[in-house]
């Protein structure tokens, strides 16, 4: 029980809340409504299982790298609080758990689920090669909404692409901001970063266009599935928190990264979807 609590917290476990409102809301634009409880259930069990063994992966790929940053060096794996053994076992466990939860789901949400794991365990690698890893972190992230649809239609349409492309600028742009407090470790370790690429003014600058396009592409969904005026409150809030992101932080001030990074954007997704799930409840 204490390495599972120690693994939990190594990989942020409450922090599936990024991820799991815009599951809900590619699963409840499909359904026009409540997916069911069945669905529901599969579709957390899915995230759960995806995310678990993204981050666990993720922290096992870099642990030689963490131990050498001073703001990830006390993570349970550099400090040997966990083997490695357990590390890998988790991340065997939790995939099992997401590809169960896509046989569940849907016929083709467990024909594209190893292409969707793939695709988030491979971004662990992305920091050692391309700058542009924020937007395959992104990707990763984007496979939500898509997912969720997948799972009530059990087929892939159109309608929720612009969602997930929203998805991808809204993750990119708050992890460009992330990661412009590593810079000087990135430069020293040889690894990738747009921070490092540009700068931190411009990077943040650039993280502001990534929540310009994400709002615009969210609009054009609340137009493309015919929503009310209950989800543009919902979209208005949205744009709202982001505007008080990006004042959180500056060039010469990153010191509330952490409150604009993690408490924000959970805000940001429960946000949507509640306003989006009390529309489609409210207006049929």
């Amino acid at each position: 029980m204490e390495t599972l609590l120690l693994l939990l917290e190594m990989i942020k476990f409450e922090h599936t809340v990024f991820a799991l409102p815009f599951a809900f809301l590619g699963a409840f634009l499909a359904a026009r409504g409540f997916p069911g409880w069945e669905i529901s259930f599969w579709i957390v069990l899915a995230m759960i299982g995806a995310r678990s063994s993204a981050m666990a992966f993720n922290r096992l790929v870099d642990r030689t790298h963490d131990s050498l940053n001073p703001r990830t060096a006390s993570r349970a794996l550099p400090l040997g609080l966990v083997s490695t053994q357990a590390v890998g076992l988790f991340v065997l466990i939790s995939a099992t758990l997401f590809l169960l939860a896509s046989w569940m789901l849907a016929p083709l949400a467990f024909m594209l689920s190893p292409l969707a794991l793939g695709t988030v365990l491979f971004y662990s690698y992305t920091k050692r090669f391309t700058s542009l890893s924020h937007l395959a972190l992104g990707l990763c992230l984007a496979v939500a909404p898509m997912g969720g649809w997948v799972a009530v239609r059990g087929q892939l349409d159109p309608e929720p692409i612009t969602i997930a492309v929203a998805v991808l600028f809204w993750v990119a742009g708050f992890d460009v901001i992330y990661a412009c407090q590593d810079v000087a470790v990135d430069r020293r370790l040889g690894l990738y970063s747009i921070p490092k690429k540009l700068g931190i003014e411009k990077s943040l600058q650039l993280s502001i266009f990534f929540h310009v396009v994400m709002v615009a592409l969210l609009a054009y969904c609340l137009i493309l599935f015919e929503l009310t005026w209950v989800s543009w409150i919902g979209l208005i809030l949205v744009a709202g928190t982001l505007v008080y992101e990006h004042r959180l932080v500056s060039p010469q001030d990153l010191s509330r990264v952490n409150l604009a990074f993690f408490t924000l954007n959970g805000v940001i997704s429960v946000v949507l979807f509640v306003f989006v799930g009390l529309d489609l409840w409210l207006f049929p």
